[in-house]
């Protein structure tokens, strides 16, 4: 949550070195779509409906204003990466119907972090689908309880959602692959327990980029939770921006709330899609907000 703002070992280096990106899929029309950044302009709820918008080679957003759902398409099968909040299921499954994509061929749902913005769908698109439920084993207890991990900061401010059944774990440097196109999962601990970030490479037109996304790096919690207490907390924070930060490979990121990395000012060409140091400067810039959150707990 911000503030309200398959399987292959394998380590995330050898996405970039050895992978053969999938092919680039049959063109599809999103031309007829409002755009999306003028679809959800002044608006930027969780589950306010947004267009389906094309992102680059085989990705696709599917999500809402507010919410970041990717769909990464190929001839065998798709990904489709965060549910966004339960009402946003149908909207989700309907923008892939859009694309021209029947929604039973998402093979694997994936999740950057469980918090209910976006683990909240996951039930629902599982039943619509008929994917196969991915998840860092961090995350499993509380994307299937529909709670919170007892020591996440924010532990408290959700109510209960439906919980997801967690077909199967992934861990840290694992791949998950259909057809060519291979994710690697990289473990992002710190804004929620279970955080995990996706890297893979997308071609287009015979140009392949290294795409990440990244998950939220933001250090929000309860009113009475205080990070300066928590070192324990804190810590894998710290290592997860710093990795995120560590990223050469980074031609396109994206986050999961898109305000985060001004993810639709970037589609629609306001800002470049293709930024390679968008990765350092989005870990910078939780760096020292991190740092300004535990100055000012210790100034009370």
């Amino acid at each position: 949550m911000f503030a309200k703002q398959f399987l292959t070992a394998g380590l995330a280096a050898a996405l970039i070195a050895g992978c053969a990106p999938a092919q680039t899929p049959p063109t599809v029309a999103v031309a007829k779509f409002e755009p999306i950044a003028k679809a959800c302009e002044g608006r930027d709820g969780w589950g306010d409906p947004a267009p389906p918008a094309h992102v680059y080679g085989n990705v696709y957003m599917v999500g809402t204003c507010g919410i970041v759902s990717l769909l990464i398409t190929t001839p065998q099968g798709h990904f489709l990466i965060d549910g966004a909040i339960a009402e946003a299921a149908p909207g989700i499954v309907e923008n892939i119907r859009k694309l021209g994509f029947d929604p039973k061929d998402v093979r694997y749902l994936l999740n950057t972090h469980e918090h209910f913005d976006h683990s909240g769908g996951l039930a629902g698109l599982k039943r619509m689908t008929g994917a196969r439920m991915i998840a860092r084993a961090e995350a499993k207890d509380a994307l299937e309880s529909g709670t919170v991990h007892p020591s996440d900061p924010q532990k408290g401010l959700f109510e209960p959602v439906e919980g997801v059944k967690v077909d199967q774990a992934i861990g840290d440097g694992e791949t998950l692959k259909i057809g060519n196109q291979t994710l690697t999962a990289i473990a992002s601990p710190g804004h929620s327990p279970g955080g995990t970030s996706w890297r893979w490479q997308s071609c287009d037109k015979g140009k392949c980029l290294n795409i990440v996304f990244a998950d939220s790096l933001s250090a929000v919690s309860a009113d009475d939770y205080h990070f300066n207490d928590h070192p324990e907390y804190v810590a894998p924070l710290r290592a997860t921006i710093a990795k995120i930060a560590a990223f050469k490979d980074c031609d396109i990121l994206i986050t999961p709330h898109p305000s985060q990395s001004g993810f639709f000012e970037r589609l629609v060409n306001e800002e470049p899609l293709i930024d390679t140091s968008a990765c350092s400067t989005y870990a910078a810039g939780a760096l020292e907000r991190l740092e300004n959150r535990l100055a000012k707990e210790k100034a009370k």
